[in-house]
């Protein structure tokens, strides 16, 4: 009984959280604001709507009941043509929903502080972040920096092979048109990105540390270990280095940043340098044992890889600190 009474509440707030009154007292539903909102004159990739760690609408403003929505655009600017009712602060209100632009919206999320909100928070922090990739580097530029490392690597969860890392310095000109981090591009974009960014960087290394290296030391310190044997193998040293939010110990300037690779150009760009680094070394390993569909997994735990661990045993290749490897060891008592 407590059971169903549970799953009548949960089923009840859910519904509740869909729906939000309007300023006559009249219940909306989500899909019906953002009707209404379509049948405004703005893009659609300039309005979000907002509400708590789900995107659904209600109303947070203390001094207004109103809708919230937060848009990509400041709707004070003059040359943006929209409907203005009324004014309250900073805020607009168009056809009776609140408008602000993200950056307010975030600061005023902030400042309200409401525990459901924190989500959101950072989910638009990082959607204003990445929309400019440069500012790390603008910012450093500006303090006197002008060879700025980007550094990043791939392979900490694969159960072979090693550990790849890259770091790369970009020309103050550097522009290629949706460079981010390289698990979002696909197989054919990141092929081309990896030639045009060898191309036009001012320079870059790349650090290997292999499966037998990774087993003795652990992941973690491999991975900083490629990193610094990235930086090192660069023809042009860095004066300044950032990392997708691994802390390294050496003689210049680490800033490491959470989500780096989203965040910054030249962290992107390292990690599409050291994706296909990787990638092609797993290839080249499918060509010797097919029957573990490396092309495919490039060494993750695959349900197909894992099989193929059971009938054919591991290569010399396998990491044997790790789990799945390190259980059929102990299985069949193989050293």
């Amino acid at each position: 009984m407590f059971i169903i009474i549970r799953v009548f509440l949960l089923f009840f707030l859910a519904f509740f959280l869909e729906l939000v009154e309007n300023e006559n007292g009249e219940v909306m539903k989500k899909k019906d604001i953002l009707s209404l909102l379509n049948t405004f004159s703005l893009e659609k990739d300039q309005f979000m709507v907002l509400g708590d760690a789900s995107i659904v609408c209600h109303g947070l403003k203390r001094e207004c009941d109103k809708v919230e929505i937060a848009s990509l655009v400041d709707f004070s600017n003059p040359d943006v043509e929209v409907h203005v009712i009324d004014c309250l602060r900073d805020y607009d209100c168009i056809d009776n929903f609140l408008f602000l632009d993200l950056k307010n919206c975030l600061e005023e999320k902030k400042k309200t502080n409401i525990i459901n909100d924190k989500a959101i928070i950072k989910k638009i922090e990082l959607y204003l972040e990445t929309l400019d990739t440069y500012h790390y580097e603008r910012e450093l530029k500006e303090k006197g920096y002008h060879l700025i490392g980007g550094v990043d690597e791939v392979g900490r969860g694969p159960l072979v092979g090693p550990v790849v890392a890259a770091c790369c310095i970009l020309p103050d000109d550097f522009h290629l048109d949706g460079l981010t981090d390289s698990k979002k591009l696909s197989e054919k974009k990141r092929e081309f990105f990896f030639q045009e960014i060898k191309k036009q960087a001012v320079s870059y290394g790349i650090g290997i540390v292999d499966e037998r290296r990774i087993d003795e030391i652990n992941i973690y310190e491999a991975t900083k270990e490629a990193m610094m044997l990235a930086i090192q193998n660069c023809s042009i040293k860095p004066d300044y280095v950032l990392t997708d939010a691994m802390k390294l110990k050496i003689d210049i300037p680490v800033l490491p940043i959470i989500k780096g690779d989203l965040k910054s150009i030249t962290i992107s760009a390292a990690s599409v340098l050291a994706k296909v680094t990787r990638d092609h070394m797993m290839y080249d390993l499918d060509l010797k044992y097919p029957m573990y569909d490396f092309k495919n997994n490039v060494g993750y735990p695959t349900k197909k890889h894992l099989e193929a661990i059971e009938e054919y045993g591991i290569i010399p290749e396998h990491r044997k600190s790790y789990g799945p490897v390190k259980e059929y060891l102990e299985k069949n008592e193989v050293k």
